[in-house]
């Protein structure tokens, strides 16, 4: 045994589980006056949240809720939500955050695999919780919350959410977690081919992502966080632990709406926000006189495919800085980032933008990453040509998927998690995606990037948003199919003109075979569903 092995154990004084649920109660100590959240007209302090959070742990721990339980949430990104972040830990129960643009049958599902035993629920979503509850046999607790911000509505049960906290001890002696490998949340995946699978997190790995987070950032002391990005996606990135660390503030936003996101950035001067491409372009595609609200330092972390450069070119010229980060709902998040290097400085902004859609280097608290055969695990050569699979290992990989140990062991085969994304590596080390595995289109034996694509339908000054899939071909077995949503004052724009714009900027055998004009069908947080585009396109 080493000498450094001697007497010197681990023990409670020197080796204390991590765990995000330490951030509130610093925070709250340290800054109890200073601002925690804004939702319209409410005011709180970190003093104040800390205490509703207890009260909610200890109102939910006298209902019998404990250790293992799932408690499922139905939420905006309202005051609530951020609440339940923190409290249903703190009773030492599981957060399951439901996503709010699903259909009562899939919502239904995960309340059953999930096996909530409470539901907190947002009025707004009041029809698909009570279709979703009609079929459980053991439908859980509903605790029905009444947002000042939304309106009447109907409401999901008689239980009030205000009244369940006014149960609770404001001092309550919350539960720190015996072991941070213990799971903090259950979040489903998107559930496109077959039923959702549900990605459990740990304590530790919530609790270095949202350090992370802070890391990549650089966040600083109280920033003003706007909540344009979904709570229940992936807990928020982690931003719900993070802003709070900061001892920040939480601007609450029910709905994406482009108009108002300008608002709140100028009244109350935010500082940081984070989004799906399509948030960025709902601003780029603002009228030029409301874009001249900001008038101060706006960071802007953006992620899911890379946002097109003419999108980042655009969105800059706003005044607000763009990072571009990656990563998925099995890592927590945002895990990958493409890190600045001052040599890019002097690039023409054309070129930076190009630069900044890349999904570059690991963060610092992700151990492993690499592009590689998904077979053999061979790193590919960086190249910046040689496709293959993104996979990652690390403390912010997620426990495993709920009852599915087959898909997990599939998804942990050879020792790292394999992400199903495939991307090149350029010469100095920042990978760059190319295309989802499922996504790349094999034209007479080339591989063609939908990514690469795209790119060039974003650069036509006709093109709203574009999505680009593989259409079945007997010559060719495969060709570009492109489905665009044009511009409102650009309707006269033809298939003609986008296949002409096209040949100008791309190999011909990469040029779209087939154009459709049409709105695209996305996810509740924005990503493009190719899924039904791949079906619209065999039924051409």
């Amino acid at each position: 045994m080493s000498i450094f092995e001697q007497g010197l154990d681990r023990s409670a004084v020197n080796h204390v589980p991590l765990t995000p649920l330490s951030f509130i109660e610093r925070t709250a100590s340290v800054y109890p006056d200073y601002p925690a959240v804004v939702h319209g007209a409410l005011r709180r302090t970190w003093a104040e949240t800390y205490r509703r959070c207890r009260q909610l742990a200890s109102a939910l721990a006298g209902r019998g809720i404990g250790a293992g339980d799932t408690v499922a949430v139905m939420l905006p990104n309202t005051p609530a939500m951020l609440e339940a972040h923190f409290a249903v830990p703190m009773a030492g129960a599981v957060l399951n955050t439901l996503n709010v643009r699903l259909d009562a049958e899939t919502i239904a599902f995960m309340l059953r695999h999930g096996e909530a035993k409470v539901l907190i629920a947002d009025r707004e979503f009041h029809q698909v919780v009570r279709d979703a509850l009609a079929t459980l046999e053991q439908p859980p607790l509903v605790i029905d919350v009444n947002d000042p911000e939304y309106g009447e509505g109907e409401p999901n049960s008689a239980l009030d959410y205000e009244a369940v906290l006014a149960e609770g001890d404001p001092d309550y002696a919350w539960q720190w977690p015996a072991d941070e490998w213990q799971a903090i949340s259950l979040n489903y995946t998107s559930g496109t081919t077959g039923d959702p699978k549900g990605v459990v997190y740990h304590h530790r790995g919530a609790f270095l992502n949202a350090m992370g987070n802070q890391m990549t950032w650089a966040m600083g002391h109280h920033p003003v966080y706007l909540w344009t990005l979904p709570m229940f996606h992936c807990n928020g990135w982690c931003y719900p632990w993070t802003v709070t660390a900061l001892a920040g503030v939480h601007v609450c936003l029910r709905r994406v709406d482009p108009q108002k996101i300008l608002t709140l950035i100028r009244d109350e001067r935010v500082t940081h926000l984070c989004g799906a491409p399509i948030v960025l372009n709902a601003l780029v595609n603002l009228p030029e006189a409301d874009k001249t609200a900001i008038d101060h330092p706006v960071q802007a972390m953006v992620a899911g495919a890379a946002p097109p450069a003419q999108v980042i070119r655009s969105v800059e010229a706003m005044g607000i800085h763009v990072t571009h980060v990656y990563g998925l709902t099995e890592v927590y998040g945002p895990v990958t980032v493409c890190a600045w290097q001052e040599r890019w400085d002097s690039l023409p902004p054309a070129e930076q933008a190009s630069v900044k859609s890349r999904q570059g280097v690991r963060y610092a608290t992700l151990e492993g990453v690499m592009v590689a055969d998904p077979a053999t695990l061979a790193p590919v050569p960086a190249d910046g040509e040689t496709l293959g699979e993104i996979l990652m290992r690390g403390n912010t990989v997620m426990k495993g998927y709920l009852k599915n140990p087959a898909a997990t062991a599939e998804a942990f085969a050879g020792g790292w998690f394999h992400t199903g994304d495939l991307a090149v590596m350029h010469e100095d080390g920042y990978m760059e995606i190319r295309d989802r595995a499922k996504d790349i289109i094999i034209s007479g034996g080339e591989n063609i990037s939908t990514i690469e694509v795209e790119d060039i339908l974003y650069r036509h000054p006709a093109v709203l948003e574009a999505a680009v899939v593989a259409r079945p071909d007997e010559r060719w077995g495969e060709t570009p199919c492109a489905f665009i949503t044009l511009k409102a004052d650009q309707a006269h724009t033809t298939e003609a003109e986008i296949m002409q714009f096209c040949r100008e900027h791309l190999a011909a055998f990469k040029v779209p075979k087939t154009v459709v004009f049409t709105t695209l069908p996305k996810t509740s947080t924005g990503k493009l569903q190719k899924f039904i585009l791949r079906d619209w396109a065999r039924a051409l």
